[in-house]
């Protein structure tokens, strides 16, 4: 099933609070290095911590929309939906607001997107 820009619901306290448009999901792994006796001078790693991170943009429908700018640092819940019926939940995880950014262009749409960092796994 294709994940599409409109499968993320973001959830406080058990009630959803909003549903992205477009988004960008991202997960990595930390890259340890280590030496080895049969790599001589060439690096050699191994897999460290794993993390993840989601970015999700917005449009401003009003003036209210810049007290966002304010709730970086909460802990919310986000779910990966697989729309239809029913909606399946494909994954959900817990994630820190890092940052929030308001883009504001005369003539133009404003526009603006979170970045969230998973704490713990995306499952």
């Amino acid at each position: 099933m294709a994940i599409k820009g409109n499968n993320i619901l973001i959830s406080m306290g058990g009630t959803v609070i909003a549903a992205t448009h477009s988004n960008e999901i991202q997960s990595d792994a930390e890259l340890i290095q280590i030496s080895s006796p049969t790599t001589g001078t060439y690096k050699e790693f191994i897999a460290g911590i794993k993390g993840w991170s989601i970015i999700v943009n917005f449009l401003i429908l009003s003036n209210s929309t810049v007290q966002t700018l304010l709730n970086v640092g909460n802990t919310y819940t986000l779910a990966i939906l697989g729309r239809g019926t029913p909606n399946t939940q494909l994954a959900s995880g817990t994630a820190i607001l890092k940052s929030c950014k308001i883009t504001a262009t005369k003539g133009n749409l404003c526009q603006g997107s979170f970045q969230f960092v998973g704490t713990g796994a995306l499952s």
